[in-house]
């Protein structure tokens, strides 16, 4: 059995598989929604994970109607979900580790506490950047000062640690 990453299929075997013209999968190399593995003499080969991509793109096209930008900007979508995912369960990695590595030790939870009050900074500086980008129109000055108040409150407990 094939490494579900390994490029093992000719573009007329994919083509056949799918039930869909060589040139589509062409179209769909162009536009950058797949990238097949090359052999030496630049003939495409497809993975598994190619297949199932795919398999993707014709669902969200034909069934669901998406045109090929639309597509992209989904699948990239799903790129950044998976990202986040992997990177919230090596957070919580991590606040397990200290939670059961430590318990009677401060130094560890206090560096947990820390790390958590400057990722809570960092989100709110993003997402105060994010407003400030996208907003069509301006805050209200209290929703200004909830803002700020948050973000004082997280500087004075960082620097009392």
């Amino acid at each position: 059995m094939h490494n579900y990453d390994e490029p093992v299929y000719l573009i007329s075997v994919v083509a056949k598989m799918l039930s869909i013209h060589p040139q589509t999968l062409r179209q769909y190399e162009r536009e950058g929604l797949i990238v097949p593995s090359r052999t030496d003499g630049r003939i495409r080969l497809y993975s598994q994970r190619d297949v199932d991509k795919i398999k993707t793109i014709l669902r969200l096209t034909r069934d669901l109607g998406v045109n090929l930008a639309g597509v992209d900007i989904i699948l990239r979508m799903k790129e950044k979900i998976s990202q986040l995912e992997y990177q919230v369960e090596e957070l919580n990695m991590e606040v397990m580790k200290y939670k059961y590595s430590a318990k009677s030790d401060t130094s560890s939870t206090k560096q947990l506490t820390q790390k958590s009050d400057i990722y809570e900074l960092t989100l709110l500086d993003e997402e105060r950047k994010k407003y400030d980008e996208f907003s069509e129109y301006e805050a209200s000055d209290e929703t200004e000062e909830m803002f700020e108040e948050k973000q004082k409150s997280i500087k004075k407990k960082t620097r009392r640690k």
